[in-house]
């Protein structure tokens, strides 16, 4: 798929990943809804953009994802692109983890994008397709001691999202993964619990790096693109 013209909605858009591809989706012609918590910050993003709309939204509050999705379709009729980025890490050793904190994740990084994807699915059948990408990580592909719970909701969000894409390919609709690696985002600064020391070896990618795969994923509809680490 190619995003001229086309509709897409990014969530966690406030910062980081979702801010820069939502820049760089508006480049290629898309006319992007920016959902987050941070009010302020999207009005701001979306007065940058030619054809943007910023929907305050917390991804945890299901009703608001539908409520996203209702002011997309009322403000341009179609969603052709919905791109699961908002999330949150959790760096604690399994021993010292908080149910309260894995389930608060859990819903962020995996209920919220379930939702969201089941939301728009009948609209993207009923207009003949769409493409929908989910933001894993790369610590899902790793045993990595001090992230195995947070690891293990975007394991979760994998599993989902490969088998909507199996469910989903009668009906045109493109489902996608990608995998960051360390990022210089302000993910690390507002972990649900817990710390990251980084690896002064590696400062990680950039926000445009990431934005980039996301762009070639929608392009090229692969099921999985892992961005190395390193």
């Amino acid at each position: 798929m190619q995003l001229a013209g086309k509709v897409v909605i990014v969530t966690g858009a406030s910062s980081g990943i979702g801010a820069a591809f939502s820049r760089l989706a508006a480049e290629q012609g898309a006319k992007v809804v920016l959902a987050a918590r941070r009010k302020e910050r999207i009005d701001a993003l979306a007065a940058e953009l030619p054809d943007a709309l910023a929907v305050q939204t917390d991804v945890t509050d299901f009703d608001q994802i539908r409520a996203l999705v209702s002011a997309t379709v009322e403000r341009y009729g179609r969603i052709d692109v919905l791109v699961n980025n908002a999330g949150q890490g959790l760096h604690v050793p399994i021993e010292h983890v908080k149910l309260d904190d894995v389930e608060a994740v859990m819903r962020l990084n995996v209920y919220a994008p379930l939702v969201a994807m089941q939301t728009v699915v009948p609209l993207m059948r009923a207009q003949g397709g769409g493409a929908i990408v989910n933001i894993s990580s790369g610590t899902s592909r790793m045993v990595l001691p001090g992230v195995g719970a947070y690891a293990a909701t975007k394991c979760a969000l994998n599993q989902i999202s490969l088998t909507a894409r199996a469910e989903w390919a009668a009906d045109n609709i493109v489902v996608s993964l990608v995998y960051p690696s360390v990022t210089q985002t302000e993910f690390h600064a507002s972990l649900r619990a817990g710390s990251f020391a980084g690896n002064p070896r590696f400062p990680g990618h950039s926000a445009e790096h990431v934005a980039d795969a996301i762009l070639e994923a929608i392009r090229s509809g692969e099921a999985e693109s892992v961005i190395a680490h390193g």
